[in-house]
């Protein structure tokens, strides 16, 4: 059985047709076409925008004409992030979908089913010739995972409706009226490369085997983080056995928890064997206190074949290293107000090494604007005292609930008709479009929602198929019963 096969078929042909479109953050051309092709041919009002945006039109059927205009809300960029032994160019080779019993998931790759799915849904709506609704407009962003690029170009009065469904939440039976703000923060320092002392032997160090995850949903679970972990095991080494730092690479996306780390180090033939030893005591205790969340998680050193010319000035090092080991990562403060809701977090994200610069790249998110800045002081701080120059970009600011928005009123009468309950309504520490969006057009009334994703932003993404199916008719119910404008 393919992903084709499975139920309801309209929503997983779009799904699959889009995974073999690449699609990556910023490399989303390919898929931008089809989408302005797609609504073409369906001869609806079809338009893009000078970023790639795209929004279709579709009138309302007849006798709907005068409901309130619905927007459905996706983006079109996924995550790009795989395994370290699986071969795959994400700007040139499609996803394999595979199903795996109650589950779709992809083949050592993340399935990119966030957004996918939401896009699929919106899609299938304009191409349905069944369903009952009023004016329906879809907005497919780009650029979302890295910096909400499409949201924050998005021009006022481009859009007609005031009714905006966001289709890019993660659990089924859950309606979403808040999310948390971000801001990327980087620290870099110069340093100098000095020649390699007689007498070292060149080894690699490589922290692997952690899940990773999606650095809003999933860092409530307090999973390890692999630059962490590999500062954690580079600084005694260099501190008290005299190994010096040739090059550290870790994480590779801003919004993901990054699950692997590698550092090439020098290491004195003398002390080999006690590092070795270190190294691979080290492990047994971090995995020991990760047992629960990172039960695969690995630290290895083995010697490489070729020996470094030269390494990073140990002072550099060590200051940059110790700067991120006093880095704030993960949860920083939970909400009191929305009891389980993680309120500010930092995700220290990407650890680089190249071209005589040192550099940490790190996503902070809250719902409070206040601590986020905050946070950021502390960032500043840390890395300051390291002799690091810092930096911020893409902030934005959270969406607050909206106690009286009509559409989540509709939306929990619909899920109780259907399914016998009322649907969770709860806030997410994720960075959804809504706050950008609702500040271009803020006479909106927003909700998302969408069907069960789990592990978003790492190759265990999965999507429950039955959650797919209840999400379909939950939305093709909720377009019929929207109020009257």
């Amino acid at each position: 059985m393919t992903i084709k096969d499975l139920e309801p078929s309209i929503v997983w042909r779009n799904f699959y047709t889009l995974t073999r479109i690449p699609r990556p953050s910023k490399k989303e051309r390919q898929a931008v076409d089809y989408l302005y092709e797609f609504g073409r041919s369906l001869g609806l009002e079809t338009i893009r925008d000078e970023v790639g945006n795209i929004i279709i039109r579709k009138p309302a059927t007849p006798g709907m004409e005068n409901r309130r205009g619905v927007i459905l809300q996706g983006h079109i960029d996924m995550v790009p992030q795989k395994n370290a032994d699986k071969e795959h160019d994400f700007e040139k080779d499609p996803i394999t979908a595979l199903t795996d019993g109650e589950w779709v998931r992809a083949d050592g790759t993340t399935l990119g089913a966030d957004n996918g799915l939401g896009v699929a849904v919106a899609l299938s709506v304009l191409e349905s010739k069944d369903l009952r609704h009023g004016p329906v407009e879809v907005l497919v962003t780009v650029d979302e995972e890295t910096g909400m690029t499409g949201a924050n170009a998005l021009k006022p009065g481009l859009l007609k409706g005031d009714i905006l469904i966001n289709l890019d939440s993660e659990t089924e039976g859950e309606l979403y009226v808040g999310c948390a703000g971000g801001l990327d923060a980087t620290a870099s320092l110069r340093y100098s490369a000095v020649p390699a002392p007689e007498g070292y032997g060149t080894f690699r160090i490589a922290a692997k085997g952690m899940k990773g995850g999606h650095s809003g949903m999933d860092i409530i679970l307090c999973r390890a983080n692999a630059n962490k972990v590999m500062t954690r095991v580079l600084l005694p080494l260099m501190r008290d056995h005299g190994v010096k730092l040739v090059s550290m690479e870790g994480g590779n996306m801003r919004n993901a928890i990054p699950r692997e780390a590698f550092a090439d180090v020098l290491v004195p033939e003398s002390a080999t064997a006690a590092v070795e030893g270190i190294v691979a005591g080290m492990c047994r205790e971090i995995k020991k206190e990760y047992a629960a969340t990172d039960p695969d998680l690995s630290v290895t050193m083995e010697k490489l074949p070729a020996g470094a010319a030269e390494h990073i000035e140990d002072k550099a090092a060590l200051a940059m290293l110790m700067a991120v080991n006093a880095c704030p990562n993960g949860v920083w403060r939970m909400s009191d107000a929305v009891p389980g809701l993680v309120e500010t977090s930092n995700n220290v994200a990407i650890v680089s090494s190249e071209g005589g610069e040192f550099k940490v790249k790190t996503l902070m998110r809250s719902s409070v604007d206040s601590e986020k800045e905050a946070l950021a002081e502390e960032f500043r701080s840390v890395f300051t005292l390291a002799g690091a120059v810092t930096s911020f970009a893409g902030g934005y600011s959270g969406w607050a609930p909206n106690k009286d928005s009509v559409i989540l009123r509709t939306m929990k009468k619909v899920y109780e008709s259907l399914y016998g309950v009322e649907p969770a309504v709860m806030a997410i520490h994720a960075g959804l479009e809504c706050g950008i969006l609702g500040g271009t057009y803020p006479n909106w009334d927003m909700v998302s929602c969408g069907p069960t994703i789990l592990s978003p932003h790492s190759p265990d993404e999965r999507v429950n198929v039955a959650s797919v199916a209840k999400w379909w008719n939950f939305m093709v119910k909720v377009l019929e019963e929207i109020p009257q404008a």
